[in-house]
């Protein structure tokens, strides 16, 4: 009876198990072979503490004007996204590298011109997106997690430290992140960026500040003496945001 009951309590606890493991699956390339089982375990408390899987995949527009300076706005759904960056606006599409630019109130016709200033859209968004939803994204595709041990921030607080590297992805794979992970609240208070892989000392380290509830999922926008502006998120935005040059007023759109 003693085995009985035992083998009924494994049977019951392996469905639960199975789905807790599929709250946060990875995406499609991650590295699971060669990244920590507890630097995973710490990426899903993040994406949990950050308002959870569901809620960030239900999430559809999220707008920032990165550090107050390049307007972006993101249809997370489609790929599409719209830059505005001094004279020059990109409505581009990360998915399949198409998209339209204007410069300086006129738009960009010659193909080969086009097609370069399309890959900067791009580009800008790489980087800036990343500066703004890294905490979403550690478990992406061709991103290996390694983890680091406990150490403490700048700011002398306690975190569960991950080492971000990259294998055929982005413009800079060769680049490095350490990320500290609070012990309590489990956010991301910390990264230190190294340009190259081999780098033992960081190229500079931002703190992570001012989380927000944006929608259903939480965003920071303070980096250190630096902070993005106008960041929101928003269920419904007119297809002009994508497909016209027209300026966009955030303010109009809550």
């Amino acid at each position: 009876m003693k085995h009985l009951i035992f083998l009924l309590l494994v049977l019951l606890s392996i469905p639960a198990f199975a789905q807790q493991s599929d709250t946060n699956p990875p995406a499609p390339g991650f590295n699971v072979a060669a990244s920590d089982a507890k630097a995973i375990e710490v990426a899903d408390a993040v994406m949990q503490a950050m308002g959870g899987r569901q809620n960030w995949d239900a999430t559809r527009y999220i707008a920032w004007r990165f550090f107050g300076v390049r307007l972006l706005i993101w249809d997370k759904y489609t790929g599409n996204v719209r830059v505005e960056s001094g004279d020059m606006t990109y409505l581009v599409n990360i998915n399949d590298n198409t998209g339209r630019v204007q410069r300086a109130g006129q738009e960009i016709t010659d193909p080969d011109s086009l097609q370069i200033y399309v890959q900067q859209g791009i580009s800008i968004w790489i980087n800036d997106s990343y500066w703004l939803v890294m905490p979403f994204k550690l478990k992406d595709s061709g991103v290996t997690l390694r983890y680091l041990g406990e150490r403490n921030t700048a700011e002398n607080q306690p975190a569960d430290v991950l080492q971000l590297t990259f294998e055929g992805v982005g413009r800079t794979p060769q680049n490095k992140y350490h990320v500290y992970v609070d012990k309590t609240s489990r956010l991301v208070t910390q990264w230190d960026f190294f340009g190259q892989y081999s780098d033992e000392t960081p190229r500079f380290s931002n703190a992570w500040t001012n989380y927000q509830p944006h929608g259903n999922i939480l965003l920071s926008d303070g980096r250190g003496q630096r902070a993005h502006t106008q960041v929101g998120v928003y269920d419904r935005l007119p297809e002009s945001v994508f497909n016209s040059f027209d300026p966009v007023d955030l303010s109009d759109m809550k």
